[in-house]
């Protein structure tokens, strides 16, 4: 099974931007306990600050071979109609992750422009919100 771990905007900071909120960890440390936890996966890690870049690379996914996406989009989740149309064109399962809990935050981070078309999304529990998306992707793809 291959899986694409993408990461959006800001994402790049994970470990030292508002450690209280997203956590110690950086991204390098969460994709690698990825690997660890899930060894049968296959995995590819992406992280971008552009919002086109990470649009061609849910486009892609198909052409890549993977079976399914790992998307933390970020602030991008919020708002951006464009990648929810990039999401909705593919044919492979998106799972949306937020480090943090949306919910308990600020107004406009409780809306996800990309929810409606995720199969679905896990909120609020640090990194292990990547590890339950990858376990959620490694069942429902099982053959």
């Amino acid at each position: 099974m291959k899986l694409l771990a993408a990461n959006g905007p800001n994402l790049n900071l994970t470990g030292t931007r508002e450690p209280q909120i997203y956590g110690s960890d950086t991204l390098a440390v969460i994709n690698s306990e990825l690997k660890e936890r899930f060894p049968a996966v296959s995995f590819e890690f992406f992280q971008t600050n552009s919002e086109g870049e990470l649009i061609d690379k849910i486009q892609s996914v198909e052409k890549e071979g993977f079976d399914g996406v790992i998307l933390n989009a970020g602030a991008l989740s919020h708002y951006s109609y464009a990648l929810r149309d990039a999401i909705a064109s593919v044919k492979r399962p998106v799972v949306e992750v937020h480090l943090s809990q949306v919910f308990a935050r600020e107004e406009f981070r409780r809306t996800s422009a990309i929810s409606e078309v995720c199969k679905g999304t896990v909120t609020g529990f640090g990194k292990i919100s990547y590890f339950a998306a990858a376990f959620a992707l490694s069942e429902m793809l099982k053959k």
